[in-house]
């Protein structure tokens, strides 16, 4: 008898896996997804997602941004999320295409679902709550609601971590940070509120020194040093494309700062810390770690 219930719990599975997927995406559209046999991603951190609920075969095409895990480097690109094209996504034949509510140009989206392709579009919130809604949407639209529970488990699990080690150090003061986002000496924002990596940024314990600043606005040495930050905050690709962190210590207002001064830098991996994932409880961790138990400039990989 046990056997007979086990066997038809599992045919009930296969039956469910079967039928269409429904998901209401971030833009409470209803989406009916038929088939997840051809799956482009458009997103870094839906791709890790997609890996994660166990998909992963079943992407075919990726965005610039999607490098991680590594063995999606395997997958060809179809640009990046923002400079996207209706024809180089549509000559992946998918069947389900995937990505952040913020993908541009928006009418690719269009143009998609105008040739009969599922499109999903994810949440974006910098948020724990946010990144607990996107691993769902994702895991509702490839039909693995229980992969996708055990995701948030385990991300709620790596908070309660974070939060036990975070009280156990019990910093005397909070430290100011300032995310800095480089790409060239001559593309350079300072980032505030709204922006993924000031949202990891406090989740991991710094107070955003770049208060009245919304989204990324361009960096100016006036509003560098006026943000007194004891720690700066980069992404490892925006530091290289500078020339390190003595290019850094070049860029207007950054050496008259309480960071510059004492060359207190946190780079991390672009995917990691912009991530709000289901690894964003241990790249927080990390961040804090750096920022408070380090001195001087760290890497984090």
């Amino acid at each position: 008898m046990k056997r007979f219930y086990v066997g038809l719990l599992l045919l009930s599975c296969t039956l469910a896996q079967a039928q269409p997927f429904r998901v209401v995406d971030a833009k409470g559209t209803e989406i009916q997804v038929r088939s997840l046999e051809r799956i482009v991603s458009l997103d870094g951190i839906t791709t890790e997602i997609l890996f994660a609920l166990g998909v992963g075969d079943k992407v075919v095409g990726r965005d610039d941004s999607s490098y991680y895990p590594p063995e999606v480097l395997k997958r060809p690109s179809v640009g990046y999320q923002f400079r996207l094209s209706a024809e180089g996504i549509l000559s992946l034949r998918p069947t389900l295409v995937i990505g952040r509510e913020d993908v541009r140009p928006p009418q690719v989206v269009d143009q998609l679902r105008g040739a009969g392709v599922a499109v999903v579009l994810v949440p974006t919130e910098p948020t724990v709550e946010g990144a607990k809604r996107k691993i769902r949407t994702v895991a509702q639209a490839v039909g693995r609601l229980e992969q996708g529970e055990a995701l948030v488990r385990a991300l709620e699990r790596d908070l309660l971590a974070l939060r036990a080690f975070q009280a156990q150090q019990a910093p005397k003061g909070r430290l100011r940070g300032l995310f800095l986002y480089l790409r060239g000496p001559q593309t350079t924002f300072v980032c505030g509120e709204g922006s993924t990596p000031v949202g990891m940024m406090e989740l991991a314990g710094l107070a955003n020194a770049a208060k009245g600043i919304r989204e990324c606005q361009p960096m100016t040495a006036e509003s560098v040093v006026a943000a007194r930050p004891d720690v700066l905050v980069v992404f490892q690709k925006g530091l290289e494309s500078v020339g390190g962190l003595e290019g850094l210590l070049k860029l207007p207002g950054v050496a008259q700062t309480p960071a510059g001064q004492n060359r207190k830098v946190v780079a991390m991996d672009d995917l990691y810390l912009g991530s709000f994932g289901p690894r964003a409880g241990r790249a927080a961790l990390d961040l804090f770690r750096a920022a408070y138990l380090r001195e001087g400039f760290v890497e984090v990989r």
